[in-house]
């Protein structure tokens, strides 16, 4: 398994692979555009072979795209439903124009439909979204922390859409530590919640895992990123979080601030050194 981090596609998305060598990353996720909204990166062959370029010299292993916020696909606007398809699609085809792993989105919130329709809103577009899809990189839905009626903060939510989708395209989950641990999951319990996870939808359906600690309390329902080891989930769950990463070889990214991910990359590496 290898440990990364989100990575700044400023000046260009070539420039990526370098900043996460330079972090001591050995994988990364990138946004293709604003998170917030905006077009996607306009891709030319020879920026996707600078970027090929790139991610062999600096000897990365795996990297993986996250959508933009703004998705919801239960929303009762036709053009933030429609808008959302088209978002993740376009996602979809860069990420294997780029040859990413992975697309990582959240899915929206039941805010306007209830949460029965609007799971089987968001199972109807997503069907919409991988229609005919043909690309290698594959489609993972990422767990919230709960606040306002988000989906997808208890993981039966997610296996309920990815069985109601029923396409291989979604090739599972991205576990976010600090959105399971702010929606319910207490991972200083830890066989406990890794008993949950498995028994709402499989620990084989984890494909990537977001590592961040936490600012805000068990079950508070507030999404904020803490480093490793200094937040309320604490370093020693990180450990065992780790040697399950390490025996099912799953690739590990950080999303907490720039100013000391790097310092958070080398406790993770140290902690996978120290697995059994």
């Amino acid at each position: 398994m290898n440990i990364g981090c989100h990575i700044s596609i400023a000046e260009g998305i070539f420039k990526a692979p370098q900043r996460a060598t330079e972090l001591g990353a050995e994988c990364f996720q990138i946004f293709t555009r604003s998170p917030q909204g905006g077009k996607a990166t306009q891709l030319t062959s020879e920026i996707i072979e600078k970027f090929s370029t790139e991610i062999k010299k600096n000897k990365l292993k795996n990297f993986v795209i996250h959508a933009p916020y703004y998705i919801n696909f239960a929303s009762k606007n036709n053009r933030i439903r429609y808008g959302s398809i088209s978002a993740i699609r376009q996602e979809l085809e860069t990420g294997s124009l780029l040859k990413a792993q992975f697309v990582i989105t959240h899915l929206g919130t039941t805010k306007d439909l209830g949460k029965e329709l609007a799971l089987q809103k968001t199972i109807e577009m997503l069907k919409k979204t991988l229609a005919n899809y043909q690309g290698t990189t594959k489609l993972l839905l990422e767990n919230s922390a709960g606040a306002g009626g988000i989906i997808g903060s208890d993981f039966q939510e997610l296996a309920q859409i990815i069985k109601g989708v029923n396409n291989p395209s979604i090739a599972g989950i991205c576990l976010d530590t600090q959105h399971s641990f702010a929606s319910g999951y207490d991972w200083r319990d830890f066989k406990k919640t890794l008993k949950k996870i498995d028994a709402e939808i499989g620990l084989e359906k984890i494909k990537i895992i977001h590592a961040n600690d936490s600012l805000t309390e068990y079950n508070s329902k507030k999404d904020r990123h803490a480093h490793i080891g200094k937040g309320l989930i604490g370093l020693e769950p990180f450990q065992k979080i780790i040697t399950l990463a390490k025996e099912k070889d799953i690739d590990i990214i950080l999303e907490t601030s720039p100013d000391q991910v790097a310092e958070d990359i080398l406790t993770l590496k140290k902690l996978r050194k120290n697995s059994s």
